[in-house]
């Protein structure tokens, strides 16, 4: 193929006008100019290229048609090195060979034929039998144009039940593994490369796994082809072959085109994952800790496993939920990386006094210090890894309520009718009912049976706009997923092949509002209108008696007495 002309010298877009005589500008850019381009001296086009042709006839313009470098086929771009949809494909799942039935040097797949050998096989191929590859290659092939071969729709059927491959397959993973002499990042190239050759009794066991647990959940053909690619990538990573892989080795398979949460799947179905990704929250500790003296961040781990773990020695403690670890942390850090600064290694060190003097003077960062610093000192001193407690008998304080504020109506009314069916539905169900995102993403569609939602042991009608924009969702849910068995109301592109839920700003970050104000605000227009009934609003929206007399006390606000009368849910946004 002919190379493309160089770029104008000047304005470094259009091509140069001639080669041949050379001419370094454009006809935009020549001096004395601007002038008007020439037609086409082949199809009279005004689409001027260089040379006197135009962008189609140029053997080296981006729209002048070619054909397929591995299948032959017609109409392909240089934009696309040559290759046709299929082929490009080929490439990044096949290795380069000899085809043993044309005898070109291309892409071979599993049965050592090249794609254009394939085609014209399937070209002659007998309806209910397979393809004879020898015998469609005998009297030559037919070429064909590119992009035009499209696999025939097929009746869904229902899968048999999966088998144990665990079982079937007979493999078992090593209870050993090979420790690295040295720590190499490999070739990425080089990876890919081998990847495509591999094969061991791990990828077939693994790929009957795959076939199962892509039937189960609605997997399309080119997502269980990335996933199959993935293990024969983990392969060639792999120290110990025929181990169990870890996550964190799949965690880093995005640098070699792999593929991360379909691959873990599989591999936790297979028995043949090791989990050691670190939570959230490890990983949070990790970066807030990392500059802290190793006295200090030992004592701060323990507390930290504590937290997250609980314990069984005396004193007992309960796990706590990692967001209220992930508080503490947030609050203590800073005044343990000044401590840090200031000398101290160790926290045995810390007396009452420089504990009272660390504390920020006031809002939300002092009362997270004060909770954090209890918390920590109690369980360093039940461990008895400091002396005493600086913390003991140190007064909490306060922390400054809030008053809930009412949202425009408009603007709640606008995104009701959004055209994206899941923002409709979240946002009816939070400003209708005043339900949370956490209650929202672990909904479950055998939650709403007959127009009623049953949550936490409460029975709620589901109101009339919420009916319908819960209607609108499922008819594009079923029309989008047709094959998922998540049983969540909520799913995505991501979760959709795969039980897990949505996460909680699904589908609050396309939209203004924010589900706990708009949860504020229809609490808030409750409780004007039954004129401060606590007992009613703690049955209605599932609060306990303090978390309802935060909006009861907004019945006497200054900014708020002189409100006109609020109206119900129904009527204000209907």
């Amino acid at each position: 193929m002919t190379r493309p002309p160089a770029r104008c010298n000047a304005c470094q877009v259009n091509r140069v006008a001639w080669v041949r005589p050379r001419v370094d500008y454009c006809y935009e850019c020549l001096p004395g100019g601007p002038f008007t381009p020439p037609a086409c001296r082949k199809c009279t086009s005004d689409r001027y290229f260089s040379e006197g042709l135009c962008d189609a006839c140029h053997a080296g313009a981006p729209l002048h048609l070619g054909s397929c470098r591995d299948c032959l086929a017609w109409g392909v771009y240089r934009a696309h090195n040559w290759r046709c949809w299929s082929c490009r494909w080929w490439q990044t799942h096949y290795p380069l060979g000899d085809c043993q039935y044309c005898g070109r040097h291309s892409r071979v797949g599993e049965q050592q034929a090249c794609r254009l050998c394939i085609e014209q096989a399937r070209t002659v191929q007998e309806p209910g039998r397979a393809i004879d590859l020898r015998a469609g290659n005998r009297h030559g092939q037919q070429l064909f144009f590119a992009n035009m071969v499209f696999q025939r729709p097929r009746t869904p059927r229902l899968s048999p039940a999966p088998r144990d491959r665990r079982t079937a397959s007979g493999f078992r993973p090593l209870e050993w593994r090979q420790l690295p002499l040295f720590e190499i990042k490999p070739d990425p190239a080089v990876v890919r490369e081998r990847a495509l050759i591999a094969d061991s009794d791990l990828i077939r066991h693994c790929t009957g796994v795959v076939r199962d647990h892509a039937a189960r959940h609605g997997w399309s053909k080119r997502q269980a082809n990335d996933v199959i690619r993935s293990l024969r990538l983990l392969q060639v990573l792999q120290d110990t072959p025929g181990a169990k892989i870890r996550a964190t080795d799949v965690q880093q398979l995005p640098r070699y085109d792999g593929n991360i949460n379909s691959t873990l799947d599989v591999l936790g179905a297979a028995g043949m994952l090791i989990d050691d990704r670190p939570s959230h929250v490890e990983r949070y500790f990790a970066g807030k800790t990392a500059r802290l003296p190793e006295p200090m961040r030992a004592q701060l781990e323990t507390w930290l496993g504590v937290m997250l773990n609980g314990s069984s020695q005396a004193p007992r403690q309960r796990s706590r939920d990692p967001q209220t670890a992930r508080i503490h942390i947030l609050g203590i850090t800073p005044i343990l990386q000044a401590w840090a600064d200031a000398g101290h290694r160790s926290l045995a060190e810390i007396s009452p006094e420089q504990v009272r003097a660390a504390l920020p003077e006031s809002g939300p960062r002092r009362n997270w210090a004060e909770y954090g610093l209890r918390s920590l000192f109690k369980v360093l001193k039940a461990r008895k890894l400091i002396f005493t407690d600086p913390t003991r008998g140190m007064p909490v304080t306060g922390v400054n309520a809030t008053v809930p504020l009412p949202l425009d109506t408009e603007a709640i009314r606008q995104v009701l009718n959004s055209p994206d069916s899941a923002i409709a539905l979240a946002v009816a169900l939070v400003a209708f009912h005043a339900l949370t995102a956490q209650q929202l993403s672990r909904f479950k569609l055998t939650d709403i049976v007959d127009g009623r939602l049953c949550l936490d042991g409460r029975d709620i009608p589901l109101a009339g706009p919420v009916r319908v924009r819960l209607t609108a969702w499922l008819d594009h849910r079923a029309r989008t997923w047709p094959g998922t068995i998540n049983p969540h109301l909520f799913v995505t592109r991501k979760s959709a092949p795969r039980l897990t839920p949505v996460g909680k700003q699904f589908p609050w970050r396309n939209t203004d509002l924010r589900p706990q104000t708009l949860r504020e605000d229809r609490i808030l227009q409750e409780i004007h209108v039954t004129g401060g009934d606590v007992r009613r609003i703690c049955d209605l929206f599932g609060l306990s008696i303090e978390a309802t007399m935060r909006y009861a006390l907004t019945l006497a606000h200054p900014d708020l007495e002189h409100r006109p009368t609020c109206q119900s849910a129904s009527t204000r946004l209907d």
